[in-house]
């Protein structure tokens, strides 16, 4: 994900100073995850996301394989995975790359007690979940919402969030979809 995170900067004219001031990240921590030397969170992940103007379905590596001209399908066996190690978080991207509206479609795995961490985290679109297996605290500005096997949510992505695996000995499961909304004409 960090030469993703490199391709994407560079493409955008974007120096590390101007994505460190933009995020109030360390120009070191960002060269760090560019080069594969350190796990961002998922906080992390949305401010560069963010500034980036993509979605973090956009920070997924795209499929080694020769580039579907008209993407429909993502094939279990080629799904983009990304590993946030630290917070005990798996995300497989479901959905192609692009689309007009930034719909992106994830399966998250939560390891027992995986958690986004304690400081909330907010950027844009809007995002919404049905939890398939296991249980879920959902944490929405001053909201505690605790959810279980079956239970959904939606929420704008603006609002101050985090989440995490409250179970100390099983994995939670979520079907989890974040939408950005038009891209602007012009726009990448």
């Amino acid at each position: 994900m960090g030469q993703r995170l490199r391709g994407l900067r560079r493409a955008r004219g974007l120096s590390l100073e101007a994505i460190a001031s933009s995020t109030g990240l360390s120009i070191g921590f960002i060269s760090q995850v560019e080069r594969g030397l350190s796990s961002p969170s998922l906080r992390v992940l949305a401010l560069l996301a963010d500034t980036l103007q993509i979605g973090i379905g956009g920070l997924f590596e795209p499929s080694p394989h020769e580039p579907d001209p008209d993407p429909i399908v993502v094939f279990r066996k080629d799904r983009p995975e990304l590993q946030l190690w630290r917070a005990g978080i798996t995300k497989q991207l479901l959905t192609p790359p692009g689309g007009t509206h930034g719909m992106s479609l994830f399966h998250m795995v939560l390891r027992p007690g995986a958690s986004t961490g304690d400081e909330p985290f907010s950027h844009e679109g809007e995002e919404a979940g049905l939890v398939l297996e296991g249980r879920l605290t959902l944490v929405v500005e001053a909201r505690t919402l605790r959810l279980a096997e079956g239970d959904s949510f939606r929420f704008e992505s603006r609002r101050p969030h985090r989440f995490s695996n409250p179970d100390p000995h099983g994995q939670t499961i979520v079907l989890w979809v974040n939408v950005l909304g038009p891209t602007p004409a012009g726009s990448p």
